[in-house]
């Protein structure tokens, strides 16, 4: 899986992208700090297993902290997308490319409006973040039409030629984006493509074809940063009722990030994603940081709830993708042959079965699978067993 950060430059992208993965990120007051994308690890939190069997886990990736378990992620920054970047502006399609293999995209925005349409600064409230979120669909919009324009004559009278069925032969064209035949299929079933005659479809019913596949492979929210400045609020409420199909989600990638590094410097002990730190040595803060925490303990903690990064991650994975955590233990034995409890934890998507999680841990355990077993209950069950969010399973295969 891998989660796509976008936005135009200078709302603070970068910066979320090192609060959520602790990765070295240039970050720059001005466009285009970020030239080549970012790849990095974040880690979507969801309530450890470990806690129903009262054992302490020992993660072999990841980690946990006060029964939350972090299962990793990779991540991706790419450079800011601005108006134009399917026609070459900015850093033009170049980074429109790096998002193909992305499975969800989390466009961080500036809610406070402090940056304009080119990425510079501007006054606080003096841009309407509305733009960025219309501006950027409209973007992914053409560069998924432009994808399959390319050509369009020479492939859809070739499909004829051959006998080939479109669907299938769009799907494999469209395979680096993640489209599967059966999105193409329902996709033209809804716009009432003629199947026989590709080479008549319009550009309209192209471009139409485009919104639908781009909306299927890349699901977006979005991040709404900066809202410890006082209009984002106001911002976000109006964005809500704007675009209803998206979660805008409050979030200050600044006061993530300096809680992440105080953390690290063991100044404080955090949790993210929760609404309060506990300073472990207040003499060791130097004024500028004793101010600071105190800043993001009442403008951010206390009326927020938490910074937003580890939300808006979370939500992506769980909610916008549906995926599920499962983790793989045994009825009798919680440890693996090294002794760690529950070692590992799985996302898989919400519609894995156990035979899914089998071969999600083998090939060959999928292959050999006569069964598995729910570890809290000791049930069996068939390979067609429906997974679900926390599930600790035991994978019973042949030889």
């Amino acid at each position: 899986m891998l989660v796509g950060v976008v936005g135009k430059p200078n709302v603070g992208k970068s910066t979320f992208f090192k609060a959520s993965t602790l990765a070295e990120a240039e970050i720059a007051n001005y466009p285009f700090a970020t030239i080549k994308p970012n790849s990095g690890v974040g880690f979507v939190k969801v309530d450890c297993a470990d806690k129903d069997f009262g054992r302490q886990c020992t993660p072999r990736t990841g980690y946990c902290l006060q029964g939350k378990r972090f299962v990793p992620v990779q991540m991706l920054d790419v450079a800011g997308l601005v108006p134009g970047a399917h026609e070459g502006r900015g850093m033009g399609n170049q980074f429109l490319d790096d998002l193909r293999q992305a499975d969800v995209l989390i466009h961080v925005i500036d809610a406070a409006g402090t940056t304009n349409e080119k990425g510079e600064s501007v006054p606080a409230g003096s841009y309407d973040p509305l733009y960025d979120v219309e501006f950027l669909e409209v973007e992914l919009d053409m560069w998924y039409l432009g994808i399959l324009q390319k050509g369009w004559d020479k492939f859809s009278r070739t499909v004829v030629q051959e006998k080939k069925e479109i669907h299938s032969a769009l799907a494999k064209q469209l395979s680096g984006l993640h489209v599967t035949e059966e999105m193409v299929e329902l996709a033209m079933e809804y716009l009432h493509l003629d199947r026989e005659k590709p080479i008549q479809w319009t550009e309209e019913q192209l471009h139409q074809l485009a919104v639908i596949l781009r909306t299927k492979t890349k699901p977006m929210l979005i991040a709404c940063n900066k809202i410890d400045i006082p209009i984002a609020e106001e911002n976000v409420e109006r964005l809500k009722k704007r675009f209803p199909k998206y979660q805008f989600l409050p979030c200050s990638a600044e006061s993530e990030l300096a809680l992440k590094e105080a953390a690290r410097a063991g100044l404080i002990e955090y949790v993210p994603g929760t609404g309060d730190f506990t300073i472990l040595d207040a003499s060791a803060l130097n004024e500028r940081q004793r101010k600071g925490l105190q800043f993001i303990k009442t403008n951010i903690l206390d009326k927020y709830g938490s910074t937003g990064v580890q939300q808006v991650l979370d939500t992506a994975v769980l909610q916008v993708l549906g995926y599920m955590a499962i983790f793989p233990g045994g009825v009798n034995k919680l440890e693996d042959s090294e002794g760690r409890v529950l070692p590992d934890c799985f996302l898989l998507p919400g519609t894995s079965t156990a035979l899914d999680f089998a071969y999600k841990l083998h090939t060959d355990f999928g292959k050999n699978f006569i069964c598995a077993k729910d570890v809290r209950t000791k049930k069996t069950v068939g390979k067609e067993y429906q997974l679900k969010h926390r599930d600790v399973v035991e994978i019973v295969a042949g030889k």
